[in-house]
């Protein structure tokens, strides 16, 4: 008979949950959300004023669920820094069980614009940026018998849009290699893609090109907050072991 799986907060659900790209917008929230929820989040991005901020934000509640946050500079473009990100977690807690690679950037442009500079970033740090998180967690996983992967991807994924060429190209990128991954890993390893639609969050300020800010002012007209992407998220983690959900989307109602 299948059994629900454990109350959030409990020693057998507690789980250690590494989130790139933390310090705002869905990074932020599903940090958050899982500290309440009684996990370990190490929380990792650059701005790590943000980071200390969102750990004196939660601690009242990290303490009542017995979770807790810390936070750590992270740059997902660098390699290393990426791989210590996951050694470091795993030799505070002796374990590893979640990697959530939520890094990403969206400086939205048309391609006659040629920002490539603008196009290059986004590869950096939406593409290689999740392959970096892959190269590091996949042994640490594979040598426990245990993991899950949890790639933040986009509803670019699915669609392009004018001046989203790049960047649609990149989150299906992420759509696919994290697809690859699952067909790829041994079954205890879980891989779950969510592609959120329009969220309010800071990805659009990057944007310089005056046209593609107007255009996403009216696209993001009616955004949800990210707290529903963290709600999704938690959703996935909490299934039980032989359960493994894949992809889900999540977006406005105004959405189409």
């Amino acid at each position: 008979m299948q059994t629900n799986p454990s109350p959030a907060g409990t020693s057998a659900s507690r789980k250690v949950v590494l989130v790139t790209g933390a310090s705002s917008g869905i990074g932020e929230a599903v940090s958050a959300r899982l500290v309440r929820e009684g996990h370990h989040v190490v929380a990792g991005a650059r701005r790590t004023d943000r980071l200390e901020a969102l750990a004196e934000r939660t601690a009242q509640a990290a303490a009542r669920s017995g979770g807790s946050l810390h936070p750590v500079r992270l740059d997902v473009t660098d390699r290393a820094g990426v791989g210590a990100f996951v050694t470091d977690a795993r030799d505070r807690f002796g374990r590893v069980d979640v990697l959530v690679s939520n890094a990403g950037v969206m400086p939205l442009s048309r391609l006659d614009s040629l920002l490539v500079e603008e196009w290059d970033r986004m590869i950096d740090v939406n593409v290689r940026g999740l392959l970096h998180g892959i190269a590091a967690a996949l042994p640490v996983f594979t040598a426990r018998g245990g993991g899950h992967f949890v790639t933040i991807a986009s509803i670019g994924a699915h669609q392009v849009v004018p001046t989203a060429a790049v960047y649609c190209g990149t989150k299906y990128a992420a759509w696919a290699i994290t697809e690859g991954l699952r067909q790829e890993c041994d079954p205890s390893i879980r891989v779950t893609t969510i592609s959120p639609g329009v969220v309010a969050s800071e990805l659009a300020d990057s944007i310089t090109e005056p046209g593609a800010a107007q255009a996403m002012r009216t696209y993001r007209a009616h955004a949800i907050d990210p707290d529903a992407i963290a709600g999704a998220l938690s959703y996935a983690l909490t299934q039980p072991a032989d359960v493994d959900v894949n992809e889900i989307v999540v977006r406005p109602v105004r959405q189409r």
